[in-house]
Parts: C-alpha cells; structure tokens; sequence
C-alpha cells in the first residue's frame, strides 16, 4: 500500500476509483473519480492496483488520469462474458480467485486493468457467482434457478409498484377510464393494507405504492376506493376487518328450501306437546321487527293465574351438526346495526317459518308458571308446545293498553311485582336510555332516544328474566350442562334497586363485574337469580339455541350435548359472540358521529363523567355518546351538568372534538 496506488471501492451500489493521496495508521485519504477528497480504512478498499499515479502532478492531472483508465476499466469490463464463464466453470465448488479469473476472461499479458474490470463486471451481474472480495464462487444450477426466479419476482413486485402509484395518481387526477379498468390484484392490494395495515401480507409493497405516489396521508387510500367505486362513502370497513360472512352458502340455502311448511303437520301428532292454540297468544316487540321468537299468555284461575312463556322451538326445525346449524354457530349471532342486518339463520326462516307470526301454528319451548293472586311465583314446568299467536303488538301499542285494557295491564302488574322481588335479591337495574338510529332510503340519518322502562318494554323484560332463569334451575336441576350466564357482585352498589339518575346509573354500570358464559350454573347478582340462562331469542343467538337443544334433551327429543361438547361449544362461540357485539357497537357510535357532523357549531347538554388533570370525560345526553372535553378552567365535577359546543367530527377516525 503506497502513496499513488490506483484503488477501487463500493459505495452506494456503485464502483468508484481513487488514487492515494496519503497513508497514515491503516487510514488512506483518497482523490476519487468524482473529485472529492475521502477518507477511510483500507479494509473498504474491493481492489488495489500495482499501479501508481504521480502525486506529485497537479490534481487536475491526477484526475484527468484517474477518469481515463476508469473508464477503460469500464468498457474492458463490458466484454466480460459471466454466462459463458459459468457455464465452463458451474462444476466447481471452490472460490475462484481474481487473477485466476481475470486469466479465464483476457487474453495475457495480464494487466491490473484486467482484475479490475472483472471485478467491476462479477459485481454488476452477481446472478452467476457469489462475489466477495478474494474471489468468486459459481452458483449451482439448482441455486441459479432459485435467484432467476427470485429476480423475476422483483421485476414483478416493482412493476406491480409501479402500476399501483400510477392507478393512485390517476385516481386522484379523476382519470375515469384508469379508474374503470383498474386491476383486481392492486384494488386487493389497497384494500388489505387499509384493514390490516402492517398486518397485511402485502404490506410492504402496499407502502411502497404509496411512497411512489407521493401520499402523505395512508388514511387516503379510504377516498381512492371510495373514488375508484371500490367502497362506498359509509362502507363498513369493521365488518371487512373481522371477515365477518354477510352471505349464506348454496349449500344452507338449499337446505332452508328443503324445510317446507308441511313439516308443522308432524306437530299435531307429537304426544309430548301441548295444545295452546286457543289462548290469547301476543307478541310485543319494536315497530320493525320481522324475527319473532318470544310470546306470552296467561290464564286467571280461583288460585291465582298461569303465565305462559313461549319461545320458538328452533331445534325443531334446525338439527345440531346441519349446515344451517353449522352456518349459526359460526356466526354466532345476528347482527343488527343501523343500516344493515346480519342475521345467525337465513330470513326463510328467521323471518318466516321459525317466527311467531300472528295466525301461524308454530312449535314452542313453553315455561308455564304458576303464579298466586298476588303474583308470587308458585311453581313452574318448562314443556313443548303449540301455538298460534292472536295479536302482535308494537311497544308503543301495548304502551297506550296499560291500565286500559287486558291482557297488558295485569302482566304489567305481574312483571312489576317480580321486578321488585328480584330487586329485594339484591338486583341492580341500569336505567340509561337507549339510542335508536336508522338511515332513512334518502339517506338522513334519524334517532330517537327511548326509554328502556317504558311499561310495555319492562313488562317483555321482566318474563324473559323469569322464563331464562326457571330453564337455568331446570337444566341445573337436572344436571345438565348448558351456557349459564353469571355474574359476581359488583365492585361497588352506588344504590339498590333502581335508580332515575343518569349520572348514578353510569357509575354503576362501571363498577358491574363482567359476566361469564360456562356450562356450569352459578349466582348472576345483576339479575338477582341463582342461575341464569339466555335462552328466549334462539332465532338471534346460538347461546339460546344452546340451551333450548340441552332443554329439549332433557324433555326426550334428542340426546343433550354432554360437558365436554358444551365447554367446546362455547370455546368456539368466544370470538364471533364478542365480534358481533363490537360490531353494532362500532356501527351505531359510526352513525351517531355522522349524524354530529351535520351539527357542527352546535350546543348540547352534556353529563360530567369524570374529571382529570387535561380532560374530562362527559356524556352527550341527547346521544348517550362518551366523549373527551379538554380542561378548559372551570372547576367541573363528576355528576355536573354543562353545555359543550360541537367543534369537529369526523365518523371514519371515530374523533369528536368538543369545546364547553
């Protein structure tokens, strides 16, 4: 190593030559081709020349030199013929030094111009051998058509890059004819990194399109879908992430039509059943329900009254291990949000065949009970039976009845007094209201605030407590396991009973134990019960129609599902039960904050949750929507009532902004 010796180096993926102005301690200090003066360890040096330069000659002339013998290095190193070179030497397993190879590409004499170049050459195209800096080693066939296709798979990915920046440019642009025929493979591409984001295993490339594209803002990709007619403006994309199915199979759909109304036929003939068709059945539920699973009616006596709780028999019509059934349990439940419905069973039947329509015969679960003339439960039996409902009433109908008409007055009274006994077991009523939110077909959004402890909405509530918690003490009674529902005492009572203010109610509502589902019966102190079950809407959930299979075990129809067979179920219920329940959360906050953004500037009342030392947290009482409120110097306290103004929404980032 001497001052003057031609040198080469790699740096940024390129070969640059130098001449050595000065060695001191293993560090040169270089003059390269490019005119600039470096300087590092001669372990970065990929080649060293026997030639030398004259340092002493101005560095004009220094340079001049330098560019002319780089540059021949170059064209010396383009006559390189690497394929042919492997082809003649692939057999060998042993590395190939440089002068050994400088030799197999040029004829002699050998010059340093020759090493040089191959090196310039074997770094170039690296597809035949492995170069390091003593020498080369050819690739084997088998390793050679490894990197071929690996290369071809870069070329493919840069092109797919390329495409992908250029179908966002021309999205943005508004280029219509680039939008209509935009390629499936990039739309999955944009799609996927949206949901998924790093997730996605596409990830990478996705990002490297948006760099390409010059986004700065990932959020983008939304509006390009939306524009390129991927996604709609409101599209759901929580649904998408959970892959949650929204369509049912051929193979279901057949197995619904095979399902013919003769089958209630098989009804009159069943020995077990019980004839109710001749009560005054009714149903109560919501204005724009079509799924009617629960009914109710009841019988005055010389000792007291019968109440009847009738509850679609779906097992009748579903058997375990079919593919509806198999379709139910991988859904897990139905689905209702506010501008779209996902039901567990397909609409044939949970609309039609399996609802308690008004007229229709229909096979039931029937909890009779047997209550005195001061509506004190005397005793009870869970039965199969027949209906045919008389009278379906909406909330509101049966709203206007009480303390006017039978039979809604005195099951208002009935419901009113097994409310107070389970409040006596130390039961804890939650009072807050709910928020009823749909898109009109003209696309305003509408809610109403109701009250979940209007009458007719209480008096539905309280029999299906009392019907699913006799079918508990039945099955636990019997010894059958089954999705017990249970709950331990809460973390704290702010009340007993109930209670009217909003702000109490959701402390309390904070401070409950979470419930757990297992196939072993145990205490629910929310309820005030010894043992509960879900078991009154088996057309919406596979909890109820669980249980109603473990009932109908129990009663001779079919072998009940042992403990085993239960825990597994309920393992396998875990994860599209807790999806499904996010989702209509997510949906309906979704539609509320877009019903906000067409109120920005406006004032609303707004209940103080909780105070810190930046925010507070309020609830937006007309919404019953929990939001942060920045501090803004006045001395608020939890429980306070304030008005805060509407500052900025935006639905797809779930952000509200308020300002008091």
């Amino acid at each position: 190593m001497k001052i003057g010796s031609i040198v080469e180096y790699i740096e940024q993926q390129r070969i640059i030559s130098a001449v050595i102005l000065e060695v001191k301690n293993n560090r040169l200090r270089l003059l390269n081709e490019n005119n600039r003066e470096v300087a590092f360890s001669e372990n970065r040096l990929s080649h060293i020349s026997q030639d030398a330069l004259d340092t002493s000659l101005s560095k004009d002339s220094l340079l001049k030199q330098l560019k002319i013998i780089t540059e021949n290095r170059r064209k010396l190193s383009e006559k390189v013929n690497i394929p042919e070179i492997w082809e003649i030497l692939c057999d060998e397993n042993e590395e190939i030094d440089i002068p050994t190879m400088a030799s197999f590409c040029f004829d002699p004499p050998m010059v340093q111009d020759y090493e040089a170049a191959v090196i310039r050459a074997f770094f170039r195209d690296r597809l035949y051998f492995k170069f390091r800096k003593t020498g080369f080693t050819p690739y084997s066939q088998e390793q050679l058509e490894i990197k071929k296709q690996q290369i071809k798979e870069e070329e493919e990915r840069n092109h797919l890059i390329e495409k992908g920046a250029a179908f966002i440019k021309s999205v943005l642009s508004g280029k219509n004819d680039i939008i209509e025929n935009a390629d499936e493979q990039i739309l999955d591409i944009l799609k996927n990194y949206y949901l998924m984001e790093k997730e996605s295993t596409t990830a990478a490339i996705a990002k490297a399109m948006i760099t390409k594209a010059d986004l700065k803002i990932p959020d983008q990709i939304f509006n390009i879908l939306v524009m390129a007619g991927v996604w709609e403006k409101d599209e759901n994309v929580d649904l998408l992430r959970m892959g949650i199915e929204t369509e049912f199979t051929k193979t279901v759909l057949k197995r619904v039509d095979a399902l013919e109304p003769s089958l209630l036929a098989d009804l009159a003939e069943d020995p077990k059943r019980i004839d109710f068709t001749d009560q005054a059945v009714i149903t109560i539920d919501g204005q724009s329900t079509l799924d009617f699973d629960d009914a109710i009616s009841f019988e005055k006596n010389d000792d007291g009254y019968n109440l009847y709780i009738h509850i679609v028999d779906l097992g009748f019509y579903i058997k375990s291990g079919d593919p509806v059934d198999s379709t139910a349990l991988a859904r897990g439940s139905s689905i209702y949000m506010p501008d779209d419905k996902i039901p567990m069973i397909p609409p044939r039947l949970s609309e039609d065949l399996c609802s308690l329509k008004q007229g229709e015969i229909r096979p039931t679960i029937t909890t009779h009970v047997r209550l005195s003339r001061f509506f004190e439960v005397i005793d009870y039996e869970i039965v199969p039976g027949i209906i045919k409902v008389k009278n379906q009433m909406s909330y509101s109908e049966a709203n206007l009845l009480n303390g006017k008409e039978e039979p809604i007055t005195t099951l208002f009274k009935m419901a009113t007094t097994l409310r107070e006994k389970r409040f006596k077991a130390g039961a804890v009523q939650i009072t807050l209201p709910e928020i009823n939110i749909w898109i009109e077909e003209t696309g305003e959004i509408k809610l109403v605030k109701v009250d979940r402890e209007n009458p007719a909405r209480m008096l539905i509530s309280e029999f299906m407590i009392l019907a699913n918690s006799l079918m508990a003490e039945f099955l636990a009674d019997n010894d059958v396991p089954a999705a017990f529902r249970s709950q331990v005492e809460p973390r704290e009572r702010l009340f007993k009973g109930m209670e009217i203010s909003l702000f109490l109610n959701s402390m309390q509502r904070r401070k409950l134990s979470r419930a757990v589902v297992s196939s072993s019966p145990a205490p629910h102190s929310g309820l005030g019960v010894k043992a509960y079950v879900t078991a009154t809407s088996p057309i919406r959930k596979y909890y109820d129609l669980l249980t109603h299979r473990q009932i109908r075990g129990i009663l001779g129809y079919e072998p009940a599902c042992s403990g085993n067979d239960v825990d597994q179920i309920l393992q396998n219920l875990m994860v599209p039960v807790t999806n499904a329940n996010k989702l209509q959360a997510m949906r309906k906050r979704y539609w509320i904050l877009k019903y906000l953004e067409t109120v920005k500037g406006r004032e609303f009342e707004a209940l103080v949750l909780e105070v810190h030392r930046d925010f507070c947290m309020v609830l937006l009482m007309d919404f019953m929507l929990d939001a942060k409120l920045p501090s803004s110097g006045y001395n608020m306290m939890p429980g306070d009532l304030i008005t805060v103004t509407v500052q900025h929404v935006n639905a797809r980032r779930d952000q509200v902004s308020l300002f008091a």
